[in-house]
């Protein structure tokens, strides 16, 4: 009697999250692999997945070593974030433990480990050439989040010969439905108040990308051959558009006015740091402008050349439907301001 072929085993963290179920859906389609969803509320996983599932809290020491023992590859989408400050919360909700995960999945023999990152934690190119998939990164010293993210490549670099393979996936700019943290969502609530300005005229291309797309680029580096023991790979949309034709979508798509007035980057960074200085004593959930929103906001060029000879990865969904997708939702809600910070 002939033998089953062996599947891989992939465990998807963060599974009912915006990222980690994109990456469910496109895991499932492969028949070479048998997946486990980590998380901390199964009800929330989609209606669809029936493998495994893996319950848990990964801020428990316990659970991570219990959630990556007999497995071959771990994509990390469980991840803690916030758009701006929150140091502390930052090390011990977010750090500490993604640190201690791929280190308990170099200690069970885990294959492969694929880190959750961005673009942004690129040093950027004075005169604004592109940036490719293994530009070495530069700390923002404002943003914990991104330098915490850059503290974990670092780290990945240093155990990558320890018998598991380290891919760090600096991801484009999320937009789509299910996404309530970043650029997109809070950009409605802003414009409608008329102090929302192009920065350097809107020229700075945005490396913005769907959620199909970041799916299919994890399910590919979850299960290609031929990989070195530590790579990064750009995954970004097919297209980038300007920050100008971007507002301007959005601003048409919801009736909201469009910037009137422009600054430079300098004059953004000197009003977002106003901002979160004076945010406990004014109202609102969240600063108007954070330092992290303009960083993002800068010109990031980051062809995914490397991911597409690669892994073979073809992004294919349009900003203007995943852009569209998001707002649809958010309409729904009566465009709320969204939080800067996912809750702790």
């Amino acid at each position: 009697m002939s033998q089953q072929p062996r599947t891989t085993r992939v465990l998807v963290t963060g599974a009912t999250g915006f990222l980690g179920r994109n990456i469910l859906a496109a895991l499932a389609a492969r028949p070479d692999v048998t997946l486990i969803a980590a998380c901390r509320t199964p009800d929330r996983l989609p209606a669809a997945f029936s493998g495994e599932t893996r319950v848990g809290d990964l801020r428990d020491p316990e659970y991570r070593r219990a959630v990556v023992d007999n497995v071959d590859v771990v994509c990390h989408a469980g991840t803690w974030g916030a758009f701006w400050g929150h140091a502390e919360l930052e090390r011990r909700q977010f750090f500490e433990p993604n640190r201690d995960l791929i280190d308990q999945a170099i200690d069970r023999g885990v294959r492969r480990f694929v880190q959750t990152s961005t673009i942004a934690m690129a040093a950027r190119p004075a005169d604004g050439g592109p940036i490719d998939d293994f530009t070495p990164t530069r700390r923002t010293g404002f943003w914990p989040h991104l330098d915490r993210l850059i503290d974990l490549d670092d780290h990945m670099r240093r155990r990558s010969d320890r018998g598991t393979q380290m891919v760090t996936m600096r991801l484009g700019h999320f937009v789509g439905a299910g996404n309530a943290l970043g650029m997109v969502p809070a950009l409605v609530p802003r414009l409608r108040t008329r102090l929302v300005p192009w920065l350097a005229g809107g020229r700075a291309r945005l490396a913005l990308v769907g959620g199909s797309d970041l799916g299919e680029a994890f399910a590919l580096a979850a299960t290609a051959d031929g990989l070195d023991d530590y790579e990064s790979f750009n995954i970004c949309g097919p297209t980038s558009p300007t920050a100008r034709e971007v507002i301007q979508f959005i601003a048409d798509e919801t009736g909201s006015p469009r910037p009137w007035f422009s600054v430079p980057y300098a004059a953004g960074y000197a009003f977002a740091w106003l901002m979160e200085k004076l945010h406990p004593v004014l109202p609102g959930s969240e600063p108007f402008l954070t330092r992290s929103l303009v960083h993002v906001s800068e010109d990031w060029d980051c062809p995914s050349d490397h991911a597409a000879r690669t892994l073979g990865y073809t992004p294919r969904e349009d900003w203007r439907n995943a852009v569209r997708a998001s707002l649809s939702e958010a309409g729904a809600a009566g465009y709320p301001w969204p939080r800067l910070a996912q809750p702790a």
